[in-house]
């Protein structure tokens, strides 16, 4: 939030003791400087926070607008999920490099492993295929691991693998990775984000991937395409 400007002034006085100096006039050079609420030191300018202005959103036929809709509501369906992952996983390493003995972490990490199944497992069992298979993506851009890769870690090479197969019963990979910048789907995935940010919808969470949405959003408007490139 633009913290509020109390007062604007051209040049800063001395103590109370000397002010009755002559006043010289400012010189052409001289820099304006602001306060700002709840700080004591001058400024010469304000930082703004990064605002995003969204071009209306059009499609080519009503197919892809209804298949962009649907998108957006599983997207803001799971979304809640994948911060929650990326939280849990920040706040299982932190406790981890805090803990020497590889039998108390493994131990740890079991406890931690169970405490998440049984906090949202019941509602990820509700999840379509396809609202499963954009949470495994929302789960990398989060992370910038896979789901794949976070389940051999906490568990073993061999539960993964399982899990894995399991999953292709049901056609989700959860070695499914986030690329917005190639895929289509994946940068509609981001510009609902992005869009649902900017209206306090969501609440924002940076993701573990370096890109640049503005750039991803030039490209594809440039493009006009939707196929993978």
């Amino acid at each position: 939030m633009i913290k509020k400007i109390l007062l604007p002034v051209f040049f800063m006085m001395g103590f109370l003791g000397i002010a009755q100096v002559k006043e010289e006039p400012l010189d052409s050079v001289s820099e304006k400087m602001i306060i700002i609420e709840g700080d004591s030191i001058f400024h010469s300018s304000i930082s703004l926070n990064e605002v995003f202005v969204f071009s209306p959103l059009k499609f080519p036929s009503y197919k892809d607008k209804l298949k962009y809709y649907i998108l957006r509501r599983k997207t803001l369906k799971v979304y809640p999920y994948a911060k929650l992952a990326a939280e849990r996983l920040v706040g299982l390493n932190d406790s981890l490099a805090k803990i020497k003995k590889n039998r108390k972490r493994k131990k740890y990490t079991k406890e931690v492993q169970k405490y998440i199944e049984g906090e949202f497992s019941e509602e990820l069992k509700k999840l379509t295929r396809t609202e499963g298979q954009i949470l495994v993506k929302l789960i990398y851009r989060q992370t910038g691991t896979t789901a794949f890769d976070l389940v051999k870690e906490l568990r073993s090479g061999w539960r993964a693998f399982w899990y894995n197969t399991t999953a292709k019963f049901f056609k989700i990979s959860i070695k499914e990775e986030f690329h917005p910048e190639s895929i289509h789907e994946d940068y509609q995935i981001e510009d609902i984000l992005q869009r649902a940010f900017a209206a306090s919808r969501l609440e924002r969470q940076e993701s573990a991937l370096d890109f640049d949405y503005a750039s991803l959003s030039n490209k594809w408007s440039a493009s006009g395409e939707k196929k993978e490139e």
